[in-house]
C-alpha cells in the first residue's frame, strides 16, 4: 500500500491552523518536523515549541485526489498555500526499518550497547542488552555516549555508584555490568523507574543490587561514584545536593551540557570538585571530577 504525502513549509503561529485543516480534510497522521536541524533544548514547562520553520507532513490514502487536496486547502486556508509538495510514498517494513536504525554500539574499551534481536559482537565483552523504550537513554545520543565512555574507563569494583536522573537505567546497569557491587537508581519520572527495574532484569540484574527511588524517597548516602546525565539548569541548581551524595574522594561524572553551558556548570561544581578537563562530543560536553575532603 502507498500513501500520498503532503509537506507544508510553515512558521510555528500556523502549526495549529493547518494541522487542524488538514486533520479536516482526512489526513490519517500529521507530523512537525525540523526543517533547518534546529535543535531546541530545555523547554518551559508545558509548553511545545516548534522550530522557527517547520515543515509540517501529512499522510492521506493513496486514492486521495492531490489537485483537489490543495483546492480545499486554499478554500480553508486562503489563497497564500504555504509552499508545499506533493509525493507518493511506498510502504514499507516501517518495524523493520526502524530496528535497522539500532546497531550494536561500542564505548570505549569493554563495554558494548546490544539491542535484543542483535547478536553480541564480541560475546566476551561487557554487552549490555538494551532497546529504545519510552525513557530517555540508549546510547545513541552523546551525553549518553560520554557518561558510557567515562565509566568505562573507571574502576568500579567494590563501589556504589548513583545514577542520578537514572532514565532507562542505562548508565547504572553499565555501572554493574563494568563491576560495581551496587547501583542506586533515582528519577522524577515514575516511568523511568519501571523502565530501569525492566532493563535491569533483562541484564539478569537482581533488584537487591539496584534498588529505584523517586527524589524524595532517595535514603540518606555517600555513593563512590555518581553519574548524573540531566540538563545544565538543574545541573546547576542541584550542585550542593549531589556534592552531600557522594563520599569525600568520590567520582563524579555530568553530562546532558551544552558546550556554552559547560563554564557555568564548572563553577558551580568547581568549590566542591577538583574538575577534570572538560570532554566534547557533538556539541556537547561532560564533566568530571573528584569530590574533595572537607
Amino acid at each position: 500500500m502507498s500513501w500520498l504525502q503532503l509537506r507544508l513549509a510553515i512558521t510555528p503561529d500556523q502549526a495549529s491552523v493547518w494541522e487542524d485543516h488538514l486533520l479536516d480534510l482526512g489526513a490519517v497522521s500529521v507530523t512537525f518536523m525540523d526543517a533547518e536541524d534546529q535543535p531546541i533544548y530545555e523547554p518551559d514547562l508545558g509548553t511545545t515549541p516548534l522550530w522557527s520553520h517547520t515543515h509540517l507532513l501529512a499522510l492521506f490514502e493513496a486514492d486521495t485526489d492531490g489537485p483537489v487536496l490543495l483546492a480545499h486547502l486554499r478554500l480553508l486556508g486562503g489563497e497564500q498555500l504555504p509552499q508545499h509538495h506533493l509525493e507518493v510514498i511506498e510502504d514499507q517494513d516501517w518495524e523493520r526499518s526502524w530496528m535497522d536504525n539500532f546497531q550494536p554500539m561500542r564505548f570505549g574499551q569493554r563495554l558494548w550497547i546490544v539491542p535484543s534481536w542483535h547478536v553480541a559482537p564480541e560475546p566476551d565483552a561487557v554487552n549490555l542488552l538494551l532497546d529504545p523504550g519510552l525513557a530517555f537513554g540508549t546510547g545513541t545520543h552523546p551525553t549518553t555516549a560520554l557518561c558510557l565512555e567515562w565509566l568505562d574507563a573507571q574502576d568500579l569494583q567494590n563501589c556504589t555508584l548513583l545514577d542520578f536522573g537514572c532514565g532507562s537505567g542505562i548508565l547504572a546497569i553499565a555501572g554493574l555490568l563494568l563491576g560495581a557491587d551496587m547501583a542506586i537508581g533515582t528519577d522524577i519520572d515514575p516511568q523511568a523507574l519501571q523502565a530501569s527495574r525492566d532493563n535491569a532484569s533483562r541484564n539478569r540484574i537482581e533488584a537487591a543490587r539496584f534498588p529505584l527511588y523517586l527524589p524524595g524517597e532517595l535514603p540518606a548516602i555517600r555513593a563512590d561514584v555518581l553519574v548524573a546525565n540531566i540538563l545544565a539548569g538543574p545541573l546547576v541548581e542541584l550542585s550542593s545536593r549531589l556534592g552531600e551524595l557522594l563520599r569525600p574522594g568520590g567520582r563524579l561524572a555530568l553530562s546532558g551540557i551544552l558546550a556554552e553551558q559547560a563554564e557555568e556548570v564548572r563553577m558551580a561544581y568547581s568549590k566542591d570538585f577538583e574538575l577534570e578537563p572538560t570532554a566534547a562530543k557533538d556539541g556537547w560536553v561532560r564533566i568530571s571530577g573528584i569530590r574533595r575532603q572537607p
